[in-house]
């Protein structure tokens, strides 16, 4: 091996491992030297070598220290006295200032955990907000009805006076004046007496707060059925647009029966939806308030079944084809209590006369199209919308994850189907008898069964997470304002507080009186009048004292000319035929005299009371 073939195994020449004087020699020159070095060392010589204080040797004034790791490992062998002294590192540049990572703090307030939607699933947190929510509807609800002021209506104050010797004839077996069963739309031994009752304490206002009391608890029924029904957000919408109507308005402030029947059905809805998965006889729970309903007021069973079909839909999701055991029991429990009823009450001749045989009037249907849809028009679109959504998508995708929990199409497009068309009932039945007698109170009966959808429109209508609230105020600004107008004009009737003031100081046991609308005098007077002294301007037979028998405005007309009443009370806006034939017997008649005249103000414009007295 020549020396060209040595090569500086591990030695940097940018560094002085060795002394100055060997760097320009090969390597395999020191291994020669270093044997030297450690021969003389054996012998105790000390030629050429010290040792430092750091305790490292010295070579002719080199200290052999190694400054390289691989250049010391070469070498280590064959110098004994060789040590290794790690260079310093070569000075770094302080590094760049970082700044302190913020301490995390703890915040003053967490927020607890709620659901992704509050208003999508029924919580405790979505039910204490929609229970304070409803509240204001109710108090608002309240409000638009006792705004609305007046005296006794004709229809109030028959029911009452009706109830007052109904219970008469309960508690001491008084002969009613009247078979009232022969042409009440309702029993008269049921609301006619609570009614009584609570007049007898409390007056008018008493009943009519009564009838707020049934109001405010069929629209809170409302909201819990509609809630169980979708969710929480859906119940407040029905029950918000249904307390605005006018028909909800009106019927809050009048004491009739129509309230009370609305309860009633709420009640059997809410128990049917309430019930959905208890136990098929469950149901059966909805059966009294059902029968009872139609026992109040004969119309009400338009509505029936709709409950029954609302039984089978309601629990087809969790029962499938049994959910028909549900439909059959309610209808024959319905059936059952109401053939008990009617074997027990007797006759009823006011089920024919006025609900399923009622007369035939001379309203055209485009007339009653045009009112009803005035009358509810705006919630019925509600519920026709909320309707097709429902049967479109179950959920509004708030929470997407809970689509496969949703019920099937068919289930979602006869709900909407049943509740929405139940709103047509009572517009169709009176086209069909051509009247719009009541029909502005009945228009609530089928829109108490439409409110669950329109609040589910509604619902749609504002969108997921509230998108668009606007819409669903805007929606309830219209139909309130709408309920308001209609309302105060439908509970515009005559003032007869003057009027009965003046008959009191000439009616007594003894006389006969005609009267129209004769129901208000015989319910504010009959402390002095029974209910068979009043004589009504809608029919009457009588024989003349020339011994003819005359009949219809004839019969009106000669009892006039004969002096039959002691007094006369017309004012010609409820039967304008009569009114005639009175004027007409009147004329050059000595038997009377004008004794009084009492003008009042309703919404058709500036009419009077005039009493005519025998002389």
């Amino acid at each position: 091996m020549t020396d060209q073939q040595h090569t500086y195994q591990g030695y940097d020449q940018n560094q002085e491992p060795y002394p100055q004087q060997y760097r320009p020699r090969d390597p395999w020159q020191y291994q020669e030297e270093h044997q030297l070095y450690a021969d003389e060392a054996q012998q105790g010589q000390a030629v050429r070598r010290e040792v430092t204080e750091s305790g490292s040797w010295t070579f002719d004034g080199q200290i052999s220290a190694y400054t390289d790791q691989q250049t010391y490992e070469t070498y280590a062998p064959y110098d004994p006295y060789a040590t290794y002294t790690a260079p310093a590192p070569a000075p770094q540049p302080a590094p760049a200032p970082v700044a302190p990572e913020p301490v995390p703090q703890t915040p003053g307030y967490v927020l607890p955990p709620v659901p992704e939607s509050a208003w999508e699933m029924d919580t405790k947190r979505s039910r204490l907000l929609g229970r304070l929510a409803l509240l204001c509807i109710l108090l608002i609800q309240a409000g638009l009805s006792l705004r609305l002021r007046g005296t006794a209506f004709q229809d109030e104050a028959l029911y009452i006076a009706s109830g007052h010797y109904e219970l008469a004839n309960l508690l001491h077996g008084d002969k009613l004046p009247v078979d009232f069963a022969a042409y009440f739309s309702g029993h008269p031994k049921l609301y006619p007496v609570v009614a009584a009752v609570v007049d007898s304490q409390f007056g008018l206002t008493g009943v009519r707060l009564l009838s707020l009391l049934f109001m405010l608890g069929a629209t809170g029924l409302l909201y819990s059925l509609t809630r169980r029904l979708f969710n929480p957000r859906a119940g407040l919408g029905a029950a918000a647009l249904f307390s605005v109507l006018q028909s909800t308005i009106v019927l809050g402030n009048f004491a009739t029966y129509d309230a009370a029947a609305i309860f009633l059905l709420a009640l059997a809805a809410w128990a049917v939806v309430r019930t959905d998965r208890m136990n098929d006889l469950a149901v059966l729970l909805a059966a009294p308030p059902a029968a009872l309903a139609f026992g109040v007021k004969y119309a009400s069973g338009m509505y029936l079944p709709t409950l029954v079909v609302l039984a089978v839909i309601t629990a087809h999701r969790h029962r499938g084809l049994r959910a028909l055991v549900r439909g059959v029991a309610l209808g024959a429990g319905i059936v059952a209590l109401l053939g008990v009823g009617y074997v027990l009450s007797g006759p009823l001749g006011g089920i024919s006369s006025t609900t399923t045989d009622r007369a035939k009037g001379t309203d055209t249907a485009a007339t009653m199209l045009s009112h009803s849809a005035e009358w509810g028009g705006l919630v019925f679109l509600a519920a026709l919308g909320g309707s097709i959504a429902y049967a479109l998508r179950a959920r509004m995708g708030e929470m997407p994850w809970l689509g496969a929990e949703t019920s099937g199409r068919w289930r979602r497009v006869a709900l909407g189907l049943v509740l929405t068309g139940t709103a047509l009932l009572a517009p169709a039945y009176q086209i069909h008898l051509h009247t719009e007698i009541s029909l502005y109170k009945h228009v609530g009966f089928g829109l108490l069964f439409a409110a669950p959808m329109a609040g589910l429109g509604m619902a749609r209508l504002v969108g997921p997470h509230f998108r668009h609230p606007q819409l669903g105020i805007l929606l309830y600004v219209l139909t309130l304002v709408f309920g308001m107008v209609q309302a105060q004009r439908a509970y515009s009737f005559p003032d007869s507080t003057q009027m009965t003031a003046y008959l009191r100081t000439v009616v007594d046991k003894k006389g006969t009186y005609l009267a129209e609308e004769q129901e208000v005098p015989a319910y504010y007077l009959r402390d002095k009048t029974d209910w068979t002294q009043w004589q009504n301007s809608y029919f009457m037979d009588y024989r003349g004292k020339d011994g003819k028998q005359y009949t219809g405005p004839d019969a009106f007309r000669q009892a006039v000319r004969d002096g039959k009443f002691d007094a006369i009370v017309m004012h010609g806006d409820v039967s304008p035929v009569t009114y005639a034939a009175v004027k007409e017997g009147l004329k050059n008649n000595s038997h009377y005299r004008l004794a009084a005249v009492f003008p009042y103000t309703t919404s058709s414009g500036e009419h009077a009371y005039r009493i005519w007295v025998k002389r």
